[in-house]
């Protein structure tokens, strides 16, 4: 359910979301959205590694 986006979707409708705030929040989440398609993509290409390495 929680990959699915329920949760974050019933906690949405709890409260009013003014138009402003949405556009905002569907504008951060597309944002979210294409880093983590250009990292994935970066990562299959072999230019980075899957895990950061830890500072020693």
């Amino acid at each position: 359910m929680q990959r699915e986006g329920s949760f974050r979707e019933m906690k949405r409708h709890v409260h009013y979301e003014k138009p402003s705030e949405k556009r905002a929040r569907q504008q951060a989440e597309a944002v979210r959205r294409a880093r983590k398609l250009a990292r994935k993509r970066i990562q299959r290409e072999g230019g980075i590694t899957a895990a950061r390495p830890a500072k020693a």
